[in-house]
């Protein structure tokens, strides 16, 4: 009886890969120079489809995406005029005010930026390139973990999951922290095969510079990484707990360092510390970017709790299947649980040191980590961070399905597994894609039916009815298409639709709830636009682009005279357009949402006094205006029939004046959340609403040659003199 199987590297392969002898060269016929020794001969040719796809994917038409998240697009710039700005990770070249997380995301796109000059390119091509990475190193763990066709597939389930293809078109720090956590597993793996302390002690540090990418979030793993070295490296126990202590040593070190530097740093000459309440990034670590996100409270400026089903909808066990995050990681995630528990029944029997089992409890401990916390997140939480999902989603389906298959056919008990997995994920993927109306909607019966097709074909083969090669590889191609498809559908649409904002996400537009209001993510609004401070806009609103009054800048620019800052602003929503205008240094009073205690009013008198400053947009900031801007995420790939109109139902407290939502937003910000998340009404400190006032009082209004005269939708513009601060 012959049948095709998928590839399951034998035992001994599985765990000692490097100790086995190489097959000698065959002379029965020509030599193929791609064919590597002991690899299928579509191995090669099989790699280099997918990671030049995964290449064009994550880099085709790459600008379009613009200035992608203008906040951190802001940083990087000032980076690339300032080397203080570049260290502390400022907002603007003058180091007013830092962004609030660590610099080390900004680092690469600042370095990339001084070598190929500041552009959405060279700001954007080191993200794509990080994916390609991870793509290329997981399919590598993969494969020496269970064997080539598990690699191909994970490889390819990775590199298609929506969400890993807009973060490593973005410029948030995730895809950075994605990359880095991967290149630990590396580290890992390799340490539980030689057993050598310094590959422990690289896997520690890439963790620590995980940390200095996104704080808390990179430490997730941990228990993952510690546990599948204590218990399944090859060493005597005494030696694995001292080669961890040497690992935490090495952790402590890496993720320290620099916020050991900054602490230390006299505050009076370096920058505030975004996001902290102290100005101190320990208060940043433990408050805003720690306890907060998961507690919801005691964070720091601009840390509300309850700000996390505005974003991906009510925490619970669920909420990874929900419509806000479903469409970005969820597609596989079925598969993956079920792939796992057969992991592990499969190697239940094998040494503790086996390399086999050491892989399912490295994912598994890797998926159900992230998971769990993103689960149970309090705080404020948004769908891109799910991205550090897709590797342990990946891994474990790419190893879970050959793991399925051998116990089903070494067990009539387990011959349903593989199968009922299949048309599962497949309905799950037509219940993802109902979501959208009207998106393709011949796509989700297809998928449908094609898991149906496979998954019978797999049991046919399963329990010995079909013995045919090409029937079985018909059946597990049919089912590998139901598996994948959606999610290249919504990675299409993502890169034919470049999402510029702070919210972003992969896919089309789905109807969603949250926090009470009832909202397309993304969705259109009347006349074509859509709410720029939901992260869709192309112009203006929350961090999408540079939007900035360009009489403003020409006016401000051409008046600075010897005043350090061009101009006082509240907020960086309006300081960074101003920043990738003109590269100038601005004063973003309240950091990323209005909300941080810096500057006092008696330090901005101070500024004033000094000439450091002379003038000021009043009642700039958030509260003033939503900015709407087009989007098409609406729409399926090119070439897919069908184009969703767009819809949209306004959260509670949002007005319309048919247009959009009207000026200011909801009471206390947008549903869910505070108006503290947003910068919205109650989000300005008191410290920026003296200042205001204080201007008002003191300043006198500047007409700069546009239409409006001396206000714009940014605020109005005054200048202060330095004798009024005397």
């Amino acid at each position: 009886m012959t049948t095709l199987v998928p590839e399951v590297v034998p035992e001994e392969l599985a765990q000692e890969p490097s100790t086995l002898p190489l097959p000698a060269p065959s002379t029965a016929g020509p030599a193929r120079w791609w064919v590597l020794n002991g690899r299928p001969t579509w191995s090669a040719p099989a790699r280099v489809v997918i990671f030049v796809s995964t290449l064009v994917l994550y880099t085709w038409h790459l600008s379009s995406v613009g200035m992608a998240n203008s906040f951190y697009a802001a940083a990087v710039k000032s980076g690339t005029l300032s080397w203080k700005a570049l260290f502390f990770g400022s907002l603007d070249p003058g180091s007013f005010i830092t962004v609030d997380k660590p610099p080390a995301a900004l680092w690469i796109q600042e370095l990339s930026g001084r070598v190929f000059g500041f552009s959405s390119w060279s700001m954007l091509l080191p993200e794509a390139l990080a994916g390609m990475a991870t793509v290329m190193i997981l399919y590598y763990l993969i494969r020496r973990w269970v064997g080539e066709g598990a690699a191909i597939f994970g490889a390819v389930a990775l590199a298609v999951t929506p969400i890993a293809t807009e973060m490593f078109r973005d410029n948030n720090p995730d895809a950075l922290l994605t990359f880095l956590l991967v290149a630990a597993a590396w580290a890992l793996w390799s340490a539980l095969e030689t057993a050598k302390t310094n590959r422990l002690v690289l896997c520690a540090s890439l963790v620590g510079f995980a940390f200095l990418t996104k704080t808390l979030e990179a430490f997730i793993v941990l228990p993952a990484f510690g546990l599948v070295y204590l218990l399944c490296a090859k060493p005597r126990l005494a030696r694995r707990l001292v080669q961890l202590s040497w690992a935490a040593l090495a952790l402590v070190i890496s993720s320290g360092w620099w916020v050991a530097i900054v602490e230390l740093w006299p505050a009076s000459s370096r920058p505030y510390i975004g996001g902290s309440t102290n100005n101190s990034e320990l208060n940043l670590i433990f408050g805003y970017n720690g306890f907060s996100r998961v507690f919801g409270s005691g964070g720091g400026s601009g840390a509300p709790g309850g700000a996390g089903p505005a974003f991906a909808g009510t925490p619970g066990i669920g909420r990874m299947f929900n419509d806000l995050l479903g469409g970005q990681i969820s597609w596989l995630l079925p598969l993956a649980i079920v792939g796992l528990l057969g992991g592990l029944w499969l190697t239940r029997k094998e040494p503790r040191a086996s390399l086999r089992r050491a892989g399912y409890v490295l994912w598994g401990g890797w998926t159900l980590m992230f998971a769990a916390v993103f689960s149970d997140a309090q705080g404020i939480f948004h769908p891109y961070y799910t991205v550090v999902l897709a590797p342990g989603i990946a891994a474990l389906c790419g190893a879970g399905v050959p793991a399925l298959w051998r116990l089903g056919r070494s067990n009539r008990w387990w011959c349903w597994a593989l199968p009922v997995a299949v048309i599962g994920s497949a309905v799950w993927a037509a219940v993802l894609l109902g979501r959208t109306p009207r998106y393709d909607t011949w796509l989700a019966p297809s998928l449908v039916v094609a898991g149906v097709i496979g998954a019978i074909g797999l049991l046919l083969a399963l329990i010995g009815v079909v013995r045919a090669k090409l029937a079985t590889g018909a059946a597990s191609v049919l089912g590998a298409a139901s598996l994948l498809a959606g999610p290249i559908a919504y990675s299409i649409t993502t890169v034919n639709s470049p999402n510029a904002g702070a919210l972003a996400s992969a896919g089309p537009a789905t109807t969603a709830a949250a926090g009470g209001g009832v909202f397309r993510f993304g969705a259109d609004l009347p006349g074509g636009a859509a709410i720029g401070a939901l992260g869709r806009g192309r112009q203006g609103g929350f961090g999408t682009g540079p939007s900035a009054d360009q009489a403003v800048v020409s006016y401000l620019e051409k008046h600075q005279g010897s005043a350090e800052y061009m101009v006082a602003v509240t907020g960086s929503q309006v300081a960074a357009p101003l920043i990738l205008s003109s590269g100038k240094p601005v004063i973003a009073m309240g950091g990323f949402s209005g909300s941080d205690p810096a500057p006092s009013l008696a330090q901005f008198k101070k500024l004033v006094a000094t000439g450091k400053v002379h003038y000021v947009l009043v009642n700039s900031g958030l509260t003033g205006s939503i900015s709407l801007g087009s989007t098409s995420r609406d729409s399926p790939p090119n070439g897919f029939p069908g184009r969703p109109p767009g819809s949209f139902r306004l959260p509670p407290g949002v007005e319309s004046n048919g247009n959009g939502p009207r000026a200011g937003g909801p009471p206390g910000g947008f549903p869910g959340g505070t108006g503290r998340a947003f910068g919205g009404p109650g989000g300005r400190s008191s410290d920026a609403n003296a200042i205001d006032q204080w201007v008002e009082a003191h300043g006198t209004k500047v007409s700069y040659g546009s239409s409006a005269g001396a206000s714009s939708s940014d605020g109005t513009l005054y200048f202060v003199s330095s004798a009024a601060a005397t």
